[in-house]
């Protein structure tokens, strides 16, 4: 049976090289669903991106005037560019089809619903940042994240000692 070097899952698993990953937007958000979106970039920042450095910590979205918007993300200065060399935190226009984004902002329009970057990366040579509709967590919904993590992380080690048939 041939394999499969473009589209479906196969193509997509192998082509995609991550850049950056907002590993505290798991932890700090419920996210309800999310969207993989283009980027308009300059090409000393695609340069700087290919370097694998960027950083989506201080990252979100908005949407203003049917677009989206990417605010804060750093891509750092291209070091062999010249006088066309970016500014490390310029807003940044994603690219999203016109259902998608009204879609975001009915969700995002709601009190609580917010847009943020979960990862950033190149996907068949494009580069694409993975945005999220998410809610922000209260400080014991994140204690109750960590302590369910916790119990599973034991679960799972009181499971592998009994499949070793080592004693409790």
């Amino acid at each position: 049976m041939a394999k499969k070097t473009s589209g479906g899952k196969q193509g997509d698993e192998q082509s995609r090289k991550l850049i950056a990953q907002n590993k505290k937007a798991r932890h700090d958000y419920h996210i309800d669903d999310t969207y993989e979106c283009g980027l308009v970039l300059v090409g000393t920042e695609v340069k700087s991106l290919r370097q694998g450095r960027a950083s989506l910590v201080d990252g979100f979205a908005d949407v203003d005037g049917g677009e989206v918007w990417l605010h804060n993300v750093h891509i750092p200065e291209y070091a062999q560019g010249t006088w066309t060399n970016h500014s490390a935190r310029r807003k940044r226009k994603l690219l999203l089809h016109r259902t998608e984004i009204a879609r975001i902002e009915r969700k995002v329009s709601e009190k609580g619903f917010t847009l943020v970057p979960l990862s950033l990366y190149f996907k068949d040579g494009r580069a694409k940042v993975e945005i999220a509709v998410a809610r922000g967590k209260k400080e014991f919904d994140k204690r109750h994240t960590l302590a369910a993590r916790q119990a599973n992380r034991e679960k799972e080690q009181a499971l592998g000692r009994r499949l070793k048939g080592m004693d409790e």
